[in-house]
């Protein structure tokens, strides 16, 4: 049987001797589809415009595309025959907030240039840089496309397991690959011959990257066998680039700590401070630091991918279209979009904000649990859902979900300053990291309780403190042995079962 997939200029045709799952033909023809659920049928990220044998509609289906029957779920529905797919165009993300001045930073000197690179958990974000003087040439953004494997790390562990390991890191080099040729490309010729790359990235993406086998990171005591910090060839990595290319993996803490919080926490200068200071990094996994004399505590939680968009109804990265802002004015609901077009979805600051002006409004009480009777409250999909612009819905379900996201990673937070014999009052700067925590609103934030309230007038976003720190390491030896001692000093505090972050969990689900 033949398959046809579209995705706007460009089609292939596959053949099968077997019904196959429309998500797997995809990612053989090397497209990539949104599965924030791991193909489980339950997100409705993957739906794909499908005519020809196929195997019949779920109930899920029928439910989400009620009068749009070509509509498909690709993860669940089975070309039987002959069929043809069309991908609804995905939008790349171009626009990362880096944080610091990679021009301003040590460098070593040298010809060429060098890329940094930041293998997020949703995005990957990498920068051209001259060695000579740490100047930026360009810098570019993708989504990770192991998204098509789970939204979260433990999915992407587990679809390792199973034997995906070489697709998982085929997925991830593939895209690099193609990163560093447009950053070249877009440097033309200024870019001069590449001569480093630095990689950072949390414990599993490095894992994943370098083929290496996930199992000591999917069970107790969960001790990872390689906390990387040296530099590798670049072939064990999937790279297509010259063998005298050298590429330094930025060293992790421990397995659920890794080199993107060593990576922020060497570009945030914070261990050079009197004061205490407490860096987060708000993202599908929710990583933190503490320093306090002389003292280095971290911790990771899986805060999931709500607050990136991924797993609610209507979420959507930080494109045009998105809903990025969210106030009360006359008692409705007013949003701004990116790009100032009609509202496509909501992205994460969006639902922030959403949340706080719910709160504000009394349509959402401290329990989570959306006022039916309310007049910002409607339905949709036979379920409680506040309307945030027109076909733009934040549902019940959604709610719980950044419940469970921010409780995490403000018990996480309240832990670590327990943990240090302080209080929230005490912390004298907290910097918020990621290109995420650039674009939230602080007051919002600490009104859903997703940071202490006490710490909200000592917030500082910090970009993309990760990449910074990568950017760093490419530039600089003294940068490397800096980010060595962070790793080699730090002390991991394992939530998983620590009774405090057990008792601020719970706590921290309210809202108030």
């Amino acid at each position: 049987m033949k398959l046809t997939i579209i995705e706007k200029d460009i089609t292939k045709t596959l053949t099968y001797d077997a019904p196959v799952l429309l998500s797997d033909a995809a990612r053989d023809a090397g497209f990539a589809l949104e599965m924030p659920c791991g193909g489980g049928g339950r997100c409705g990220k993957c739906a794909v415009e499908a005519e020809g044998m196929l195997s019949p509609r779920t109930e899920k289906e029928e439910a989400l595309f009620p009068s749009a029957p070509t509509m498909r779920l690709a993860c669940t529905t089975r070309a039987m025959g002959d069929a043809r797919v069309r991908i609804v165009p995905r939008e790349t993300m171009t626009d990362i907030v880096t944080g610091a001045d990679t021009a301003a930073a040590q460098t070593d000197g040298g010809d060429g240039c060098g890329i940094a690179v930041d293998i997020g958990t949703t995005t990957i974000a990498a920068y051209l840089l001259h060695l000579s003087d740490g100047a930026r040439l360009s810098d570019l953004g993708r989504k990770n496309p192991q998204s098509t494997f789970g939204a979260d790390v433990i999915a992407r562990i587990e679809h390792s397991l199973a034997g995906g390991g070489a697709a998982l890191q085929n997925a991830v080099a593939g895209c690099l690959n193609e990163m560093i040729a447009e950053l070249q490309r877009r440097a033309g010729g200024d870019a001069g011959s590449l001569r480093a790359v630095a990689i950072t990235g949390n414990t599993a993406m490095l894992y994943l990257l370098t083929g290496r086998g996930v199992r000591c990171l999917s069970a107790a005591p969960f001790a990872a066998d390689c906390l990387f910090g040296d530099e590798i060839p670049a072939k064990t990595a999937g790279l297509t680039l010259p063998e005298d290319v050298k590429v330094y993996l930025m060293p992790s803490i421990s397995a659920f700590v890794g080199a993107d919080i060593t990576a922020a926490i060497l570009s945030s200068g914070m261990t050079g401070h009197p004061e205490n200071t407490l860096l987060v990094d708000i993202g599908t996994n929710g990583e933190m630091a503490l320093f306090s004399q002389g003292r280095l505590l971290c911790c990771s939680t899986a805060a999931g991918p709500a607050f990136e968009g991924a797993g609610l109804t209507m979420g959507m990265n930080a494109l045009a279209g998105a809903i990025d802002r969210v106030g009360l004015s006359g008692g409705m609901l007013v949003t701004h979009t990116i790009g100032g077009g009609a509202a496509r979805g909501v992205c994460g600051s969006g639902v922030i904000d959403a949340l706080a002006a719910l709160l504000t409004a009394g349509a959402l009480d401290e329990t989570g649990l959306l006022d039916e009777e309310h007049a910002l409250v409607a339905e949709y999909q036979d379920e409680p859902a506040a309307q945030l612009a027109p076909g733009v819905y934040l549902t019940g379900r959604d709610v719980r979900a950044l419940q469970l996201a921010k409780s995490a990673i403000c018990a996480g937070m309240l832990t670590l300053i327990h943990h240090a014999g302080l209080m929230p009052e005490e912390i004298g700067t907290l910097y918020i990291a990621g290109g995420f925590g650039s674009f939230i609103n602080v007051k919002s934030a600490a009104k859903i309780s997703l940071i202490p309230p006490a710490l909200a007038p000592r917030a500082k976003a910090i970009g993309n403190a990760a990449g910074a720190g990568a950017s760093m390491a490419l530039l600089s030896v003294r940068a490397r042995e800096a980010a060595a001692r962070i790793a080699r000093t730090a002390e991991t505090v394992e939530l998983s079962t620590d009774p405090y972050f057990m008792e601020k969990y719970v706590d921290c689900m309210m809202f108030e």
